[in-house]
């Protein structure tokens, strides 16, 4: 499970970045990647894109488990 975490945040990270680019400098990293120009899709740019959008899914599922355990690793350092 580790491993999937690792890939699915290196994922929405990628998207993140990418979202960032494209609001502050209307470049569109995936796209330039595939050889594209901004805005301009393909198959391998689709995969991309959809892997990010499952990443950020699953790690959304992932979050109240995630923010338990941080909950109580920061209790137990305090008492």
């Amino acid at each position: 499970m580790k491993k999937l975490d690792a890939l699915t945040a290196t994922l929405v990270v990628i998207g993140g970045l990418n979202w960032g680019l494209v609001a502050l400098a209307e470049f569109d990293l995936v796209a330039w990647v595939f050889g594209l120009e901004f805005g301009e899709t393909n198959v391998g740019s689709r995969i991309v894109y959809g892997l990010v959008g499952l990443s950020a899914l699953y790690q959304a599922t992932r979050l109240p488990a995630l923010l338990q355990d941080s909950s109580r690793r920061t209790r137990s350092f305090a008492a």
